[in-house]
């Protein structure tokens, strides 16, 4: 494994080893990624093995220019509201933390779809990953860059700590910004459905295209074991203890247990909860925020606390709790998102 700076020289680097069939990892706006060749059979191979992704989870694509969507999506089969729906979103949306799941072109490799008949594409726009993709083919394979089912990773030290000399390059951008994952849309079906919630709200996509549905479709015309989107096992962005979900109420009157990590959303559910320990919490290495800014509105807070969640996560798997407690996030914006992944996250213990 090489790290790599988010220089020009070293994403080119790293490009010239995705032609080749190795792996890449590298920033996004939301978490970072580990890039393959979209149309190498042996490279998705490599991704899946690296992050020991079990098959039926397909891969998301990504590319950096709208020219080169068809290559990997057959928007010319799209019925002309839901082509018109995309075509508002790609203007509006993109680049950005939105997944589009569309009609496959046969050129891409079953392998990366998991057999259905879409594709899960995204426009990113890191300058980094953008750089990556139209250096290298053009349509890059990029899961988050994390052993399957834990923390996504947010900055480039979470890589090298979880794959290691499994993946070839890492390119050192940063700190991701936004720290989830993007929002999958299914545009097949009229009207569109988000499969997981992320980087773009519900409410964003409604202002340019209307109601979408939320939560898996009925039916589909896939491998039974196929998910419809990758994201959506049970137990998923798991840390290392296991972890109890609660609202504020029930939050703010949890004792203290020597040993155990407190998550909060908010500072008022913090201060709560010490006054009733009856601790200065902001003292104990053991207790944790996400957001701090009393005076923002809650849509704000939520994208702070997205921004804040798997980094803090991963601090606190560092100091080795027996448990985690964390506090739900008010459910708009990115909060939806948030409570999705704690929600996954929960599931590992049962």
């Amino acid at each position: 494994m090489r790290m790599l700076t988010s220089g020009d020289e070293d994403i080119r680097i790293a490009a010239e080893a995705i032609k080749a069939g190795r792996l890449a990892a590298f920033p996004t706006e939301t978490v970072y990624g580990l890039g393959g060749d979209a149309f190498n059979v042996s490279a998705l191979a490599r991704i899946f093995e690296a992050k020991r992704r079990p098959r039926f989870d397909p891969l998301i694509v990504h590319i950096a220019d709208l020219s080169t969507l068809d290559m990997a999506a057959d928007i010319r089969s799209l019925s002309p509201s839901l082509r018109a729906k995309l075509d508002v979103l790609c203007r509006e949306l993109w680049p950005g933390p939105l997944t589009l799941a569309l009609p496959k072109q046969p050129s891409v490799p079953d392998l990366a779809t998991s057999g259905l008949p879409t594709v899960a594409v995204r426009f990113p726009s890191h300058p980094v990953a953008q750089k990556l993709i139209r250096y290298s083919t053009g349509v890059i394979a990029a899961p988050s860059a994390n052993p399957f089912g834990y923390l996504s990773p947010t900055k480039a030290g979470h890589v090298q700590e979880q794959l290691g000399e499994r993946v070839d390059f890492i390119i050192d951008g940063g700190r991701a910004g936004i720290g989830v994952e993007s929002t999958v849309l299914d545009l097949t079906e009229d009207p569109a459905r988000i499969l997981r919630p992320g980087g773009t709200s519900r409410e964003a996509i409604e202002a340019v295209i209307g109601h979408v549905e939320m939560g898996f479709p009925p039916t589909r015309d896939a491998p039974q074991a196929a998910l419809h989107s990758p994201g959506q096992l049970a137990s998923h962005y798991a840390p290392k203890a296991p972890l109890f979900l609660h609202d504020a109420g029930a939050m703010s009157h949890l004792p203290f247990c020597p040993g155990e990590a407190y998550l909060f959303f908010d500072e008022e559910t913090r201060g709560a909860w010490s006054m009733r320990n009856a601790r200065n919490a902001g003292g104990d290495e053991r207790i944790f925020t996400l957001t701090h800014d009393a005076d923002k509105g809650t849509a704000d807070k939520t994208l702070e606390a997205a921004a804040n969640l798997f980094d803090t996560l991963y601090i606190i798997d560092n100091i080795k709790p027996s448990a985690i407690h964390a506090q739900k996030s008010p459910d708009i914006g990115l909060g939806v998102a948030i409570n999705d992944r704690l929600t996954r996250a929960a599931a590992k213990r049962n």
